[in-house]
């Protein structure tokens, strides 16, 4: 499993900790020292079934200052935003066998074999 993660949010530290409790094999990657490229970024949301605003985190500052709600932005966009911004991206978020999951994230539910 990989999961890219904020070392001070909270969400992430327990999704992390749920992970070493099923004694899974974790790679961890902070992703605010280490920012996705533009095409690793689509590649997750591609992996997650999800649609790009989807995956925007409404509580950032940012989101707020850019008044992304009412400013709608094509997916080209919000791509460019995310890796410029990497708050903007809901987190934390989970790889297994090619599906990615985002938030807060039921492991049970997880199959990963």
């Amino acid at each position: 499993m990989k999961v890219y993660h904020k070392p001070s949010c909270i969400t992430c530290k327990n999704t992390i900790i749920e992970m070493e409790r099923m004694k899974a094999d974790i790679e961890k990657r902070d992703f605010f020292k280490e920012p996705f490229s533009e095409s690793e970024l689509r590649k997750i949301i591609k992996m997650t079934g999800k649609k790009h605003v989807e995956l925007l985190r409404k509580r950032d500052k940012m989101y707020k200052h850019l008044e992304l709600e009412k400013n709608k932005k094509t997916d080209e966009q919000i791509i460019k935003l995310m890796v410029k911004n990497p708050g903007l991206i809901l987190r934390p978020i989970v790889i297994v066998n090619n599906k990615a999951f985002v938030g807060k994230i039921d492991l049970k539910k997880i199959k990963t074999n």
